[in-house]
């Protein structure tokens, strides 16, 4: 899919800042910046490198300053943001258009003058390629004068005046890291000169560090005759050995190229959605393996969200040796009958606050299953999964422990173990502790998948089946809200219970069904009335007293509604699949979502280009907010997808 923009689309410098791009390298690294080719964040760069896979982040370049020189005048056709409005780079003015297909283009006209610039991401590499196609119609000589501006900071660092930068045999150095270049243009090496006030914008709307810093220590220019053309080059990375601009985007193209043809997909937005869902993939380096990261910039490699990405982003888009390394992953870290909600850096400690996560990998093993046949992870994993249903009817850390009614508690004091895990110091602006819905749907789930695989270990004497039997009697006896006609949220005593929340179509949409069809119609029924919208479904029902219409603004802000009404959009792929489920995957059924499914398209031309989205405001969800590229929001609506072209 390529996506198109003209000069409408930054009508004003606020405007061109509103869309951004994502290449990434598989490593944690990646390349982003807006479609006028800003930094409005201070996580976008030209080439954030990952020197320790996949968080070890460092925002190497910045940006690029260029300055197109015609005769005596200096033409920015950069544009960036500063402090001083005075300072503004005002170069999308000369920009024509802006281009995405596997990689970014910007093209600019100015005087007679016409330059494109390329920007490509190698895999596996902390490698960037920059180019520029240079076309002089102007009748008289120019010459494009580039300069990177630096940081070599962690990501979200700032950077200090102390920091010192060198030059030498093609590499500059600096804060103890290392960064080689080769290009075609000439080379210049400059004073070294500290700028402390670029702005970002979509940092202070989000309560963030609105400011930042760079340095400048080196420029690359090209001349170009009257009536010729040229193209100037350069080439950054990490290692010595460097590709070139063309082997940099023959890699992309191929790359994202061999995943839309892996996948299969016939529809334009899933192909597209596919080559999106990889760049969540990554290498983790303590494990050796492949794991997921769960959103971009922001995010790490989180437990449950793996766990509800890799479904979509990984068996529907059949990579499955990648999904098969990522469950090995995790197996490798099991501990108590948890899997870690977060994983070890360093010296650190994984991080075990989850209640789904365990239940969810399950789930997942469960469905890799159905799709390869391979019996051999199953058996390999089946020890880990008979060890988390122990841990879980006995008794595990953060008060999760199976109920004398068959069904699962969990939460204790502070902790927040489900996916609305928001804490503000000791305030839990959505409190689950008790029986959370879509545990419980999760739970029933697991206890069913493990009686079909017993019989990869007859000689396992659990009986799963009158465990499930159990929880799904219990769980349609104490969950079930007669008078809203659709299920309570949580089990607990309180008045959360009675909230109606998106977490109840997970009930419907998982393999195995824990309430009657009549009553998953109704459920299906409610969602939509209440909670549906074209971007996601609404985490409060919009008729609550504690629904909160908008999420932006500091961070206590943010917090407290960030499960109180907020849209995520991962929920939309359970509330479709469940559609779907309630009406027998008619053909009737499968051309509404499809057609649903359209809004997709749109969805993904606004905030980063090609991917969807963490969250949208609850009231009307317009504009993309949170993590611009979030996996599961990918993953899950790429599982509708391959539910579309499944025979049933």
């Amino acid at each position: 899919m390529k996506f198109i923009y003209g000069k409408q689309d930054w009508k004003t410098f606020e405007r061109g800042q509103e869309n951004c791009f994502l290449m990434t390298n598989g490593l944690g690294g990646f390349s982003s910046l807006t479609m006028t080719g800003s930094c409005a964040r201070n996580d976008h760069g030209v080439l954030m490198a990952c020197l320790h896979s996949p968080n070890h982040r460092y925002n190497m370049i910045h940006r690029l300053e260029e300055v197109l020189c015609l005769g005596e005048s200096r033409i920015h056709i950069s544009s960036q943001d500063f402090t001083d409005p005075k300072d503004r780079e005002e170069g999308y003015l000369y920009q024509a258009g802006f281009f995405y297909e596997d990689y970014p283009q910007w093209s600019y006209l100015v005087r007679g003058v016409e330059v494109v610039r390329t920007i490509g991401l190698m895999q596996g590499t902390n490698t960037v390629g920059i180019s520029y196609q240079i076309r002089n119609c102007s009748g008289r000589d120019v010459e494009l004068e580039v300069k990177p501006h630096l940081q070599f900071v962690p990501k979200g660092a700032l950077l200090s005046e102390e920091q010192k930068f060198v030059v030498e045999d093609g590499m500059i150095s600096s804060n103890g890291k290392n960064l080689h270049f080769q290009t075609n243009g000439e080379f210049r090496e400059l004073p070294l000169t500290y700028y402390d006030n670029l702005y970002y914008a979509y940092d202070e709307c989000d309560g963030r560090r609105e400011t930042g810093a760079t340095a400048v220590n080196h420029s690359v220019s090209l001349k170009v005759p009257a009536g010729e053309e040229a193209a100037l080059e350069m080439v950054y990375g990490v290692s010595a050995e460097l590709p070139s601009m063309e082997e940099i985007l023959c890699d992309v193209r191929q790359h994202r190229k061999l995943l839309k043809e892996q996948a299969g997909f016939q529809e334009e937005t899933a192909a597209q959605l596919a080559a999106s869902a990889y760049q969540f993939i990554s290498y983790r380096s303590s494990t050796a393996k492949q794991t997921i990261l769960a959103g971009f910039p922001f995010f790490e490699d989180w437990g449950r969200d793996t766990m509800i990405a890799m479904v979509g982003c990984c068996l529907s888009t059949r990579q499955y040796s990648t999904a098969e390394s990522i469950l090995q992953t995790f197996m490798t870290y099991c501990r108590k009958g948890l899997m870690p909600n977060l994983f070890p850096e360093g010296k650190e400690a994984p991080r075990y606050n989850t209640v789904d996560a365990a239940l969810l990998f399950i789930i997942a093993v469960y469905e890799y299953y159905e799709r390869t046949q391979d019996a051999v992870l199953v058996k390999s994993a089946y020890q880990t999964m008979a060890e988390i249903i122990d841990w879980y009817v006995k008794g595990t850390d953060f008060g999760i422990k199976m109920d004398e009614d068959g069904l699962i508690m969990a939460g204790q004091d502070y902790d927040q173990v489900t996916w609305m895990d928001v804490r503000v110091g000791d305030i839990l602006p959505t409190p689950r502790h008790g029986k959370p819905v879509e545990v419980n749907a999760y739970w029933y789930n697991a206890l069913c998948i493990m009686d079909e695989f017993k019989k990869f270990h007859l000689e396992d004497e659990r009986d799963y089946a009158w465990m499930a039997q159990q929880a799904r009697e219990s769980f349609g006896r104490k969950f079930w809200n007669e008078e809203a006609g659709c299920l309570k949220d949580l089990v607990s005593g309180n008045k959360a219970d009675l909230q109606i929340r998106c977490n109840q179509i997970w009930a419907v949409a998982l393999p195995f069904s824990v309430l009657s069809p009549e009553k998953e119609r109704q459920v299906v029924e409610v969602v939509f009335r209440k909670l549906y919208t074209p971007y996601g479904l609404r985490t409060l029902d919009p008729a609550d007293e504690e629904f909160h219409p908008s999420y932006g603004g500091p961070q206590l802000q943010r917090d407290l509604a960030y499960h109180q009404g907020t849209v995520w959009m991962f929920p939309l792929g359970g509330y479709y699949l469940a559609y779907l489920k309630v009406n027998g995957y008619s053909p009737e059924a499968r051309t509404c979502v499809a057609r649903q499914l359209e809004y997709i398209s749109a969805a993904l031309r606004e905030g980063c280009i090609g991917q969807l989205p963490e969250v949208y405001d609850g009231a009307n969800p317009v504009s993309s907010k949170g993590c611009f590229a979030q996996a599961w929001s990918v993953g899950e609506i790429l599982r509708v997808y391959d539910a579309l072209r499944t025979e049933v």
